[in-house]
């Protein structure tokens, strides 16, 4: 076994998530949810107890290949023996449609066959609760196996021998195995069958999923694996979505830049659903909007991050039996963001609810009562627009006027006035068109440094920022204006190293940023095409996508020397920025006729 990596595979239906890793062991994944008690966490390196695992070992291993079904999350990894045995292992998280609703239990499956000659093996199933600290009681029937972790009791059942699972002995594989593991429920069919027919109906549903999907012509595997990526780090209970799925992967090698990012960052998951409306994948939006919709606040106050359930307080505090990705820590969980300020929120939930007003293919699309609903999200926005917070990237130790948490108040007015023309509102377009041109006024006088030609990261500030290559994107500035084309070339010249780009350029909290943060390559990428130099930026974008791991997931960070994956994973960010730039730069689908 190499050293921990974020060479991992991501499996899940809405209800749960886990990571597999290249010899087909599950190394990480949350029970019941995305945010409980992380099960699997050997990963982050547990302490205390061996494992934290679920492993199906191959005697004298040689290699291991991996890869997903075809347009699908079931995943698919081979293990050979230097005797030339094989086995394959089978991944997959239960979901389909059934009775109406979808069938997405908390619920993980795996397949165990022979490919050839007499492999022999080991099943390691080792759950720990409570972040480590503790190696669960076991019971056992004779077809299974009960967990007894902490407010969840996880029951395996399998047609392998128990004895062998549960003492975890070696032996030689003659058949097909199948292993269950979910609530402590009795399965009411032979175990084999649930387990083809989980992956068939899972097969299906993915399949049928990716087939509505508006994908451009050029590289659709690597949209298709980024919408899949995205869907799954959507809780569907509450319509919650994660930034990532795991907590404290460092941003860069022995650095403290450590944070658990399992919860629900309003600007985040903004860009997820404008990313997968794009593809047309609607329901996501649907899901999102209700969840803020459950959030809000009488007066309309929005912080930056929620629980997925809804939690407004995320205390942050050090788990220490757990000593970190390759024992680097420390492990957190809850996350410190909760009690910013960070304005840009109130623009990223009116831009998400936009579409809702004009796409015909809803259903049910929003009216005036929605309408009402965002407006105080405008009045917030108005206050607030030329006051300091923690900006984007969450500065804990200082405040400014934010060029992006100000452009973003602006994009909320400017929206609600474009949705109440919509709408025939004709005296609230006109207050909102008012407020939006005001705020735009003063934005460009106080964020703009005629003297170096491009906006700057601080009204009255001197230093750039890679969110400044959004402004053409939100509508602030056309892609053409010198201004804007100013500040891509300054960022290009300031923030750039070889294919990879800092967020900023000066020291935080935590000392200098010191690897690519992923997105903000993307965000350069589209930048570039916008202001005419697509040839510049597809090469870019090639030489970014081999740089993908070798299921095509992205992390949070890349280090700028060798290419490593950092921060936690898989980022819904980094597969944001990957969607939009292929949208923008591939040609168009009649080039294919």
């Amino acid at each position: 076994m190499k050293p921990a990596s974020l060479d991992l595979g991501l499996i899940g239906n809405g209800s749960v998530a886990a990571l597999v890793d290249a010899y087909g062991r599950i190394v990480w994944g949350c029970i019941p949810s995305f945010d409980g008690d992380p099960v699997f966490c050997a990963l982050l390196s547990p302490t205390r107890h061996e494992g934290g695992d679920f492993a199906i070992e191959l005697e004298d291993f040689a290699t291991a290949r991996q890869h997903y079904l075809t347009n699908t999350a079931v995943l698919r990894t081979v293990l050979v023996d230097h005797h030339g045995n094989a086995i394959e292992i089978t991944d997959l998280a239960p979901r389909w449609r059934q009775y109406g609703r979808f069938y997405r239990p908390v619920m993980l499956v795996r397949r165990v066959r022979r490919l050839a000659g007499s492999p022999r093996i080991r099943i390691r199933l080792r759950p720990l609760a409570d972040y480590g600290e503790h190696a669960p009681e076991i019971t056992w029937g004779s077809n299974h196996i009960r967990y007894l972790v902490p407010g969840f009791t996880l029951r395996l059942t399998s047609d392998a021998p128990v004895r062998l699972v549960r003492d975890g002995l070696p032996f030689r594989l003659d058949s097909e195995l199948n292993l269950v593991l979910g609530p402590d429920e009795t399965l009411i069919e032979p175990v084999a069958s649930f387990v083809r027919h989980a992956e068939e109906q899972t097969i299906d549903y993915w399949r049928e999923w990716v087939r509505y999907l508006s994908i451009p012509l050029e590289w659709q595997e690597a949209v298709i694996r980024s919408a899949i990526t995205l869907k799954l780090c959507q809780c569907e209970e509450t319509g919650a979505i994660v930034a990532a799925v795991t907590s404290s992967i460092p941003e860069a090698p022995h650095t403290a830049r450590t944070w658990d990012y399992r919860y629900c960052w309003l600007r985040d998951a903004a860009f997820v659903v404008r990313a997968l409306n794009r593809l047309g994948a609607t329901r996501s939006m649907q899901g999102y909007l209700r969840y803020i919709s459950n959030l809000a606040s009488a007066d309309g106050t929005l912080q930056p991050v929620y629980g997925i359930g809804f939690e407004a307080q995320l205390a942050e505090q050090e788990m220490p039996a757990l000593a970190g990705y390759r024992d680097m820590g420390p492990v957190r969980r809850g996350n410190l963001a909760w009690l910013q300020q960070q304005h840009d929120v109130y623009g990223s939930v009116v831009l998400a609810s936009t579409q809702l007003f004009f796409d015909q293919r809803l259903t049910t699309p929003a009216g005036i009562a929605e309408f009402e609903q965002l407006e105080p999200l405008g009045e917030h926005a108005l206050k607030l627009y030329d006051q300091p917070d923690a900006g984007l990237w969450e500065y804990r130790g200082r405040t400014g006027v934010h060029t992006y948490s100000s452009v973003m108040c602006w994009a909320a007015c400017d929206r609600l006035a474009r949705i109440a023309s919509h709408l025939s509102l004709d005296a609230r377009a006109g207050h909102w068109r008012a407020c939006a041109d005001t705020m735009h006024a003063r934005i460009l006088d106080r964020a703009y440094d005629s003297a170096r030609g491009c906006f700057v990261d601080t009204f009255g500030g001197d230093r750039l920022d890679a969110s400044l290559l959004l402004l053409a994107e939100l509508g602030f500035v056309a892609p053409g204006d010198p201004r804007f084309v100013g500040t891509v070339e300054a960022i290009g010249n300031e923030l750039r190293r070889d294919d990879g780009l800092f967020r900023y350029n000066a020291p935080d909290d935590f000392g200098m940023p010191e690897t690519s943060f992923t997105i903000c390559s993307f965000w350069y990428i589209d930048a570039l095409a916008a202001i005419g130099r697509a040839d510049e930026a597809r090469a870019m974008f090639e030489r970014i996508l081999a740089r993908r791991n070798p299921l095509g997931l992205l992390s949070e960070d890349l280090a700028f020397d060798g290419g490593e994956a950092w921060g936690n994973f898989p980022q819904t960010y980094s597969h944001v920025g990957l969607i939009m730039a292929a949208m923008r730069l591939s040609r168009p689908w009649q080039d294919a006729a």
